[in-house]
Formats: structure tokens, C-alpha cells, sequence
């Protein structure tokens, strides 16, 4: 039979598992939510094209610039964006 120590220790941990459990739970939606409002897609910089006078799709796979970037777009990008 459980006496009233055991069975108060027994109320304790199982509120500190909940807390633990509810807090992390908090946690990572507190961090999903900061993910999903901060983060944004990649855009292009037309900089490098006025600056180049080369089109976007010079340097990057799709035309319109942005994303993917062609064997050209990496060395231009390792040479620190100069040709």
C-alpha cells in the first residue's frame, strides 16, 4: 500500500515530466514559428547583372536569375563575383 510520501513524491515527478514535456513542446513550437515567419526564398541579385552586363541566365539556370547556377555562375561566384 502506498503510504502519503510515496504517493506525493510520485504527484511531484509526474508534474515535473508534464512541465518538462509541455515546455519542450512549447519550445519547439516557439522555434517552428520563428523558422517559418524569418525565413524567405533565395532572390537573385540583378546587381551582378548591371554590374557584369551579362543576363541573369548567364550565371544561373533558370533565365530570370536565381537559384540553380550554371558551371559559369560558380566560378563567378568563387572568384568572388568578378569575372
Amino acid at each position: 500500500m502506498l503510504n502519503a510520501k510515496t504517493s506525493r513524491r510520485s504527484s511531484v515527478t509526474m508534474t515535473a515530466i508534464l512541465l518538462a514535456t509541455t515546455g519542450s513542446m512549447v519550445a519547439a513550437f516557439v522555434a517552428l514559428a520563428f523558422v517559418t515567419v524569418t525565413s524567405r526564398p533565395a532572390e537573385a541579385n540583378p546587381q551582378f547583372a548591371q554590374q557584369t552586363k551579362l543576363p541573369c541566365g548567364q550565371c544561373h539556370a533558370n533565365p530570370g536569375g536565381g537559384g540553380k547556377l550554371k558551371p559559369f555562375g560558380q566560378k563567378f561566384k568563387e572568384k568572388g563575383n568578378k569575372l
